[in-house]
């Protein structure tokens, strides 16, 4: 079923404006209709305009660049493209989409990311490879040994921008874009445009055309989403209760920290659940591992940080559980974007804490929806750790010693006689000043030379 939310059903790739032998790998990749930001972006990326797009994830970005990316170059051209994203899993699965899109184009792209070794990477682009998928910091180490040219570059895109800025690529991308004399066609597409955004990119196009499909709210409607509450020593228990009751093909848990990543995936496998973890300090080649385990299917529970929101375009993932509330709504936005791509179902269950309710609020005043709750009647939260109900206990006697004092203090004052309130030369309330203000100007005053 192709849903209306997503797909603009009135068009084909055909009268996008794409040559033949693109349109070849639209076919060979069972493409029927464009997608709503595809149907808009292609067709202005295609006559050589600037263009800066926001849609929601999950709506195919990756190909709404990467087709008029295919269909402006020509077979021999050399680093006529430079896209750039944020993680390694990320510059990886472009890559993969770009070729395989690009597959009778007879144009070559490789990715280029830290993490490997350079001498291989090094090698490829010695083949003057016509498209560079890569990671801000070694496209410019490339770039100061001499092996990757600016000065080539026709167009310029740059995937998942805000989230580029969140985690401090902003001077790099000042670096690289800043060094491209000869202004190439430049496209910048994100799930969210905030006012950052649009004035970096504003400051590097020219004319540029802005593309929104986000229509009504932030996530798409196949998502099915809803919160439980839960106290955060029941968590893990919570967790392994839904994996173990619930008929999820594949399940992404996203923590906010490492260690939790750690924790939370060793806790699931001690008890039965088959589970990997996945974060930033964790060696390149077990990342890889567990990123083909996720694509090859052999993988059923994948807990990840934030990093991993980026790159994970994985058509079975059925279900995403935010471990921890995001402190920033938009990295909700990315996470649950995982699931329900290209059209399809998918589920959201996120873990509020009683203290967290400002930043469900947050979520949910973004994403422009509200979240129902969802309740486990047959969950049994477990008993209050003797730290916290003594931590509570004592809590709970401070604030009724705090309230009998103030009770005291309260009946010992005597109230002012009524012809003390009645005096018109009192002063406001009939409060007298009894010692002098905290701020004062100490005897000098600002002048209008001054």
């Amino acid at each position: 079923m192709v849903s209306s939310e997503t797909f603009d059903t009135s068009k084909t790739f055909a009268d996008l404006g794409l040559p033949p032998s693109v349109l070849q790998g639209v076919d060979a990749a069972g493409f029927k209709h464009p997608t709503k930001i595809q149907a808009a972006l292609i067709p202005v990326a295609m006559t050589g305009k600037d263009v800066l797009g926001q849609a929601k994830t999950g709506t195919g970005k990756t190909a709404a660049f990467s087709l008029p990316v295919l269909g402006l170059l020509k077979p021999g051209d050399q680093f006529a493209a430079l896209v750039l994203v944020p993680t390694r899993e990320l510059a990886i699965q472009v890559c993969r989409e770009v070729k395989e899109l690009g597959g009778h184009t007879g144009l070559e792209a490789i990715p280029v990311y830290g993490g490997k070794p350079i001498r291989t990477q090094a090698k490829a682009l010695e083949g003057n490879p016509a498209i560079i998928v890569g990671t801000p910091g070694r496209v410019m180490d490339m770039h100061a040994r001499g092996m990757l040219p600016y000065d080539r570059v026709k167009l310029a895109i740059l995937d998942e921008v805000d989230r580029m800025l969140d985690i401090g690529f902003r001077d790099d991308i000042r670096r690289i874009l800043g060094a491209m004399k000869q202004h190439p066609q430049t496209i910048f597409v994100s799930a969210t445009i905030s006012p950052d955004i649009e004035k970096l990119a504003r400051s590097y196009m020219r004319n540029p055309e802005k593309i929104v499909t986000t229509e009504k709210s932030l996530t798409v409607a196949a998502v099915d989403q809803s919160w439980l509450s839960v106290e955060p020593w029941d968590k893990k228990r919570l967790l392994q209760h839904l994996l173990q009751h619930e008929e999820a093909a594949l399940t992404v848990v996203f923590c906010r920290m490492k260690k939790t990543v750690d924790q939370v995936a060793d806790y699931l496998s001690k008890h039965g659940i088959d589970a990997h973890a996945m974060h930033g300090d964790m060696f390149q080649t077990k990342r890889d591992k567990v990123m083909d385990k996720l694509r090859g299917g052999s993988l059923k529970v994948l807990v990840a940080s934030d990093l991993a929101s980026r790159g994970l375009d994985v058509d079975d993932i059925s279900h995403v559980i935010n471990y921890d509330v995001p402190e920033d709504p938009e990295v909700y936005i990315h996470r649950i974007g995982r699931t329900a791509r290209a059209g399809r179902g998918g589920v959201a269950w996120t873990f509020v804490q009683p203290d967290q309710g400002d930043l469900l609020s947050a979520v949910e005043m973004l994403a422009n929806i509200e979240i129902p709750q969802k309740v486990y009647p047959d969950f049994v939260p477990g008993p209050i750790p003797s730290d916290v109900a003594s931590y509570r206990e004592a809590e709970k006697r401070r604030r009724e010693e705090l309230a009998s004092k103030r009770s005291r203090l309260s009946a010992s004052a005597s109230p002012p006689s009524a012809a003390k309130a009645a005096d018109p030369n009192a002063f406001p309330g009939g409060i007298v000043p009894s010692a002098h203000p905290m701020k004062r100007l100490g005897g000098v005053v600002r002048t209008r030379r001054g």
